[in-house]
């Protein structure tokens, strides 16, 4: 079976099958960053299997560009987390009362050390979740999945420009944040 790349053909609309398996060496990319920007494996799996179907409602208006499929797969991914967050957002919530209960109750983390590796991991996951969202997709297609600023501007729908703004802020907050934490901890002096 000969694999069909997106570097072998630039600008080429694929057939359905060639959409199909571009689509399907993404999902561990997808799944990843939906759980990032999630924080719930279950909601990441229903916002990569809506993505999927979006994708392949949409795969009549996919161009294979030089860079592929995954820029285009996660902006959709991108728009329709912002999407389900807006409609979420407007919606009444409702407090079961063993919800209210548990929330009364005070719930007291395992003691970690903080100068561990575990207790600087999850300080720094903190750090980022802390960030706005703008500044956590940006970083977090960066840093982990290792997209190009123009693969990041593609995936979010933003100027080169605004990502690299986005990204030196991100990394100017997370600085300072982990920069206290530190000081705060021993681990550096001032």
């Amino acid at each position: 079976m000969r694999v069909w790349s997106s570097r072998q053909h630039p600008l080429v609309k694929p057939s359905p099958e060639q959409f199909e398996a571009l689509a399907l060496e993404q999902l561990d990319t997808l799944y990843r960053v939906a759980r990032r920007i999630t924080r719930d494996p279950g909601r990441a799996e229903d916002l990569v299997q809506e993505t999927c179907v979006r994708a392949l409602r949409a795969r009549d208006s996919f161009d294979l560009q030089s860079h592929g499929i995954r820029p285009w797969l996660l902006r959709i991914m991108h728009n329709v987390h912002i999407s389900k967050a807006e409609r979420e957002g407007r919606q009444p919530t409702v407090i079961e009362d063993d919800q209210l209960e548990a929330a009364g109750r005070s719930h007291t983390p395992p003691l970690i050390d903080p100068a561990s590796f575990e207790g600087m991991d999850q300080q720094l996951v903190r750090a980022i979740e802390g960030l706005a969202e703008e500044y956590q997709v940006v970083l977090i297609l960066w840093a982990v999945e290792e997209l190009s600023y123009k693969e990041i501007a593609e995936a979010v729908g933003i100027p080169i420009g605004t990502v690299m703004s986005r990204l030196y802020r991100a990394r100017q907050r997370l600085s300072e944040q982990l920069r206290s934490f530190a000081v705060s901890e021993g681990i550096i002096r001032e």
